[in-house]
């Protein structure tokens, strides 16, 4: 046996295959990855630490293994779907029902895509909190950022493709999203001249003016060829750099990635498959009626993962929620290793540290702080949607029942325009910084404590012009909807007994009981009150806003202020809405540009 055996690997055909022998020695272990096109991806030695489970969770290897998953059972589905309306929910239920092991290929394909998108997410954060964005992988964390939007883009032209109810409308969601995008949405703000339902966003999404055929044919090719296509090259690229820029954790002794990685990498794959193949022969992948657009499930919900944006809707017009949001966000996220300059933190997570009533992280507080929010404000705006939200989307508690009778009569106002611009200027100028130049010509006017003076009143000011501008239109204020009433009525006469607008409400009982004197009197007090609570809180972020502006540079600054200011603004709207019954702070109709 042993004689065949080394005749076999004398051989020529042998030798054309396997360019080195498999006895364990470092010469040959680096051979190995030098010489397989897989492995090749991989560096040839790594640190010893950043293979602990506890460092990488194995997620970026996860993410590549659960996207080969979706290949193969892909590819599979493929030899009995038909992209037709006509054909397509019956070639669903014949894989579930009648091919053998097509319902096991199925759930797979449909658990593993939610699996990808839930593993991906945590990739990229588990990147962040080490600091594995930092130089020289600035570039790789943008490439990443492209991976997770394409990996969502994935999973959205796949949900169209079952052709049940559940898929038609959750894609449907999507695409009235499309139509109300700024210039190229037939819905949008600022549309152009030539822009009409046949030839605007929407319609270059789903194929025409309604989904149908076109729709799922263009959504099949999408989610088979194009984008899986544009995805391993990014894929390819992403990989190709983590060998090149090596690991962010470079301490201690490093070891061959053969085998030490490679069995990790292995034994995760099979863990992995095997949790992948129970979840799958035990829980059914959703296939609800055949789709219908003449009837409209109550509630329509998008993906899972898009019912954030969908919640936002609630809140903000379908431009800003659908649009102009995910695109700063994105934006956002492929500016972080730009933006900061912070070089601690790399290759370890971030350590708390208790300071006052809140655990704040020692290094980086600031970036890590805002970063943690974000993720936390995504996916408890996903909860909300997902399980909160029922018929007409009405508020439910998840252990609350449905009814379709319940509809609860909304309240809602818009602010005067010029009172929301003044509540929105005084926003964004709390994120203004106060230049060195500027400090040293007061102090050298006013004294040392000029500057600190000055900025205090200034942050002071700001916070009452805000309060004001929230609080006098709901007192006195003209009116729009009911100008025939007299020249300045209280707005919130009309929401004063709304159960959704509780501060309104509460003013308007304020001033019933105790009179228009005393009950405008206290109201003053109030807006003086919550003013030099805004004005506090940016009295408070001055020195860090100024230290910032400092070390990065007006572009730096104003960017990541800007976006910071941004996703607290998501937080203040929620308040308003649920708060005092404010709709829109400016509105112009005429050009469908709300806000």
């Amino acid at each position: 046996m042993a004689d065949v055996k080394q005749y076999v690997k004398k051989s020529k055909l042998w030798k054309s295959i396997f360019r080195h022998d498999f006895s364990d020695t470092p010469r040959t272990r680096l051979q190995r990855v030098f010489g397989n096109v897989f492995l090749h991806l991989h560096p040839v030695r790594v640190p010893k630490d950043a293979l602990r489970v506890v460092y990488t969770w194995g997620m970026g290897g996860l993410s590549f293994y659960m996207f080969l998953v979706l290949t193969v059972t892909g590819i599979l589905l493929m030899f009995y779907y038909r992209p037709t309306t006509i054909h397509a929910y019956q070639d669903i239920k014949d894989l579930a029902y009648a091919v053998t092991l097509g319902g096991l290929l199925r759930n797979m394909h449909r658990w593993a895509a939610h699996l990808m998108v839930v593993v991906v997410i945590l990739h990229m954060v588990r990147v962040f909190l080490t600091g594995a964005y930092k130089p020289p992988r600035e570039y790789n964390w943008v490439v990443g950022v492209l991976l997770l939007v394409m990996t969502l883009f994935l999973s959205y032209t796949g949900y169209l493709l079952p052709w049940d109810q559940l898929a038609l409308w959750a894609v449907t969601v999507g695409a009235q999203m499309a139509a109300s995008s700024p210039i190229v949405g037939n819905e949008g703000p600022f549309r152009l001249p030539f822009i009409t339902p046949a030839n605007d966003a929407r319609f270059g999404l789903i194929g025409g003016t309604v989904i149908g055929d076109a729709t799922l044919i263009r959504f099949y090719v999408l989610h088979c060829i194009a984008v899986p296509f544009i995805f391993c090259v990014f894929l390819c690229v992403h990989l190709w750099r983590v060998r090149k820029d090596a690991f962010s954790r470079q301490t201690g002794e490093k070891v061959d990635v053969w085998p030490h990685l490679v069995s990790r990498e292995f034994l995760a794959a099979l863990l992995s498959t095997i949790v992948l193949f129970v979840w799958s022969m035990a829980m059914q992948a959703p296939l609800e009626g055949i789709a219908n657009l003449n009837v409209t499930p109550n509630p329509s919900k998008a993906p899972w993962y898009f019912v954030g944006l969908q919640e936002l809707l609630v809140y903000f017009d379908p431009w800003i929620a659908g649009v102009a949001l995910p695109t700063i966000i994105i934006v956002g996220l492929m500016a972080i290793p730009y933006v900061d300059v912070n070089p601690k933190g790399v290759g370890r997570y971030p350590t708390m540290d208790r300071r006052g009533a809140l655990w704040v992280p020692t290094e980086r507080p600031f970036a890590v702080s805002v970063f943690m929010l974000g993720v936390v404000m995504w996916f408890a705006l996903i909860f909300i949607g997902y399980y909160c939200r029922g018929p007409n989307w009405e508020w439910y508690w998840p252990w609350e029942a449905w009814s379709h009778r319940r509809v609860t009569k909304l309240t809602l106002k818009n602010l005067p325009n010029l009172w929301g611009g003044l509540l929105l200027l005084g926003y964004f100028l709390q994120g203004i910084p106060i230049p060195k130049l500027v400090k040293d010509r007061l102090a050298a006017r006013g004294g040392p404590g000029a500057p600190a003076r000055f900025s205090a009143a200034l942050h002071l000011g700001l916070g009452v012009v805000m309060a004001a501008a929230i609080f006098v239109p709901l007192i006195w204020a003209p009116d729009p909807d009911y100008p025939e009433n007299s020249k300045y009525t209280m707005l919130f006469q009309s929401l004063g007994h709304a159960p959704n607008a509780p501060v309104a409400s509460g003013l308007y009982h304020l001033v019933e009981r105790l009179g228009p004197g005393v009950g405008y009197t206290v109201i003053a007090g109030l807006i003086a009150a919550v003013g030099l609570l805004l004005g506090w809180i940016g009295v408070g972020f001055a020195r860090f806003k100024d230290r910032l502006y400092e070390e990065v540079g007006l572009v730096k600054y104003s960017l990541v202020m800007g976006l910071f200011l941004c996703m607290m603004g998501v937080l203040g709207k929620i308040v308003l809405r649920l708060l005092f019954g404010i709709k829109y702070l400016i509105s112009f109709p005429g050009v469908s540009f709300n806000i």
